[in-house]
């Protein structure tokens, strides 16, 4: 045993427990499961019984170990002889210690040691020397400084390098069980697999004794893993040897209870003839073949017939299941006619020439409808179903490619457009800070009707120049309001007059007359826009307030939300007339690009939509989902008509 601490480990011996001997003579409990295939053995089998030899003796050690014992009467031999340092100077001391340190770490370390302890004792004894020496010479105790000792330098950087190689050697042989260590538990899986195969244990008893001799040639393994290891490695070896004399026993009875088993897998399946569902009754004798198969033999009289049984069971269920896929041959032709059909259909579709939106629109709307239509249809046969819809897939791609170059070709006009915008911004700009009120006002409103003869530009930058142009129109005719507009005494009376009509609401309530109500309502809302401006930071916040409690009135008097909306719209635009035609028109505008927006997310929609297949449960549900959002957009967009339709009556 190679160890650094292996007088340490000497002293501290533990008896291992004794080998656990199984008592092989006494009656033996048969297990009731089914056994996997056992081998044909011959009716007599020699009983080979674990040779004596591999007996481990635990007494000794701890670890078990194949080390030889002369290497522990060596290293106590060389300690029996050692110099006695106590007689040598420290110089002396560190000497000796520059002759040792080369030397094997085992058989160094306890001079090492010794070494150390007689140099810091005598060190220590002079200093003691050197400290009263310097009292008796009148020194003062608490000034002592002890004298740099280079010999304690060169002591400890002797001690380093022993350390250092130490801690290598330790490492190495830390490293070299842990290898050892892996190697056995592999014997020991080896071993396992051996007496946990349901094989002949016969047939492997070379192979287990080839692992017995290569477990005895493997060094040391840690200590803490040691006996666990030896443990395990006797347990295999008696469950072996413990194998070979009841096996024979077992085969008969494994050969009866595998019987039992076949006989109702082959009941099982010819149950399987009444089951309606092909599919499911072809899945299930399969299970019923895997089950078959992991079963081990039975024995030779039964063997054929057992088999025939399951067999003629099985041909009943394999005749159902081809005929059942020779009808959806069929079926799969049909789909592969009509599906040609409509390949040649929209190859023959003309579109190339198309120059407008609307033309577009429409050519779109039929691809969509023969994309549904090709949904709705099932699989072609195997070797032909990628292959058409590759054609079909390329047809639709060159049809929505030709569609995107068209758009593109579009962008020319837009940009056009957008250099007229631009140069309409400029000119509102310039024209801001004027005071001319009414020369102003003019011009702005002239811009206005300008802008609304341009045709669109790219949506990401719509709203960017929109708010450009705006913003200097706004600020003009605050400018404006602010210079002609009534003292603050007036803005505050106003306050004061629609606090008191919200009141006026929050009061109102419904007799029973629910239209007599509604009048009343809305002639409240018809006075709210007679009253004049308001203080400027008042504005939002009583504006607010007050159509929260008219939505609230609204609510009470079950009025549909549209309308409540479009009645909201008209008592606003009653207002806006009041402040210009230029307000209209920002309104206006502000509509009729939420219009195009909504537009153009319908047809989003409408054209996503076809890309979806119905067929899957989660495919019709988001179908679903989106006709439902386009009805909603459709809603949406007509009441945005309704109001540019309110605001072209009253400009």
């Amino acid at each position: 045993m190679s160890s650094l601490d292996l007088n340490k480990e000497n002293e501290n011996l533990t008896e291992a427990p004794a080998a656990e001997v199984i008592d092989t003579t006494s009656s033996i409990e048969i297990a009731e499961e089914p056994v996997t295939e056992i081998i044909d053995i011959p009716s007599t089998i020699e009983i080979v019984e674990a040779p004596v030899n591999e007996v481990v003796d635990t007494k000794s050690t701890t670890e078990i170990s194949e080390s030889p014992i002369v290497e522990v009467t060596e290293i106590v031999a060389a300690v029996s002889t050692k110099t006695d340092y106590s007689t040598l100077s420290r110089q002396d001391l560190v000497d000796a210690l520059k002759m040792l340190v080369d030397g094997e770490i085992e058989q160094i370390k306890e001079d090492v040691e010794t070494i150390k302890q007689f140099f810091y004792k005598k060190q220590k004894g002079e200093l003691e020397e050197q400290k009263k020496l310097f009292i008796e010479n009148g020194g003062d105790e608490a000034e002592f400084v002890a004298q740099v000792d280079d010999l304690e330098s060169v002591l400890k950087s002797l001690l380093n390098d022993y350390r250092l190689r130490k801690s290598a050697v330790i490492a190495k042989l830390e490293q070299e069980k842990e290898q050892n260590l892996l190697q056995k538990q592999l014997i020991l899986e080896q071993m396992k697999n051996l007496v946990e195969s349901n094989d002949d244990v016969s047939a492997h008893i070379n192979e287990f004794k080839s692992l017995q001799l290569k477990w005895k040639t493997i060094g040391n393994v840690t200590a803490t893993a040691a006996n666990p290891l030896w443990k395990q490695y006797n347990l295999y070896q008696e469950k072996f040897w413990d194998l070979i004399k009841i096996n024979n026993e077992f085969r008969e009875y494994d050969f009866k209870k595998n019987l039992e088993a076949k006989t109702l897998i082959c009941v099982a399946a010819e149950r399987l003839a009444d089951v309606e569902d092909v599919i499911s009754a072809f899945q299930q004798l399969q299970k019923f073949h895997t089950e078959w198969h992991e079963l081990g033999p039975v024995s030779r009289e039964n063997r054929d017939e057992i088999w025939n049984r399951f067999k003629e069971a099985s041909s009943v269920i394999n005749k159902k299941h081809q005929g059942h896929f020779d009808s959806i041959r069929e079926i799969e032709e049909n789909n592969q006619t009509v599906k040609t059909a409509l390949c040649e259909k929209i190859e023959a579709f003309e579109y190339k020439s198309l120059s407008s939106y609307k033309a577009w629109d429409d050519a779109t709307q039929t691809m969509l409808a023969w994309q549904e239509e090709w949904r709705t249809l099932g699989f072609a046969p195997r070797k032909i179903n990628q292959q058409l819809f590759d054609r079909y897939r390329a047809v639709c791609d060159a049809f929505f490619a030709a569609k995107n170059e068209f758009y593109k070709a579009s962008k020319n006009v837009l940009n056009q457009n957008l250099d007229k915008k631009k140069a309409l911004c400029e000119q509102a700009e310039a024209l801001k800070d004027s005071t001319e009120w009414k020369e102003t006002t003019d011009k702005l409103i002239q811009l206005q009707k300008e802008w609304k003869t341009v045709g669109p530009i790219a949506k990401k930058l719509s709203d960017e120049l929109w708010k450009r142009f705006v913003t200097a129109c706004d600020y003009f005719f605050e400018q404006k309001g602010k210079s002609v507009s009534s003292t603050k005494s007036v803005e505050g009376d106003n306050l004061l007059k629609k606090k008191e009509l919200i009141q006026k609401i929050q009061t109102l309530k419904n007799d029973g007359n629910t239209s007599e109500t509604l009048t009343k309502l809305r002639a409240l809302m018809a006075d709210w826009n007679t009253i004049g401006h308001v203080p400027f930071k008042e504005k939002d916040k009583v504006y607010k307030e007050f159509r929260e409690t008219v939505d609230k009135q609204f609510e009470t008097l079950n009025v549909d939300a549209s309308q409540r909306r479009m009645d909201n719209f008209k008592n606003n635009l009653k207002d806006m007339s009041s402040k210009g035609e230029n307000k209209l028109f920002r309104e206006r505008e502000k509509l009729v690009r939420a219009y195009e927006h909504l537009k153009s997310e319908i047809a989003t929609y409408e054209n996503n939509i076809g890309f979806f297949s119905s067929n899957s449960k989660k495919g019709g549900g988001m179908i679903k989902e989106m006709e439902r959002k386009i009805e909603s957009l459709k809603a949406e967009s007509k009441l945005i008509e309704e109001k540019i339709g309110l605001i072209d009556q009253n400009v």
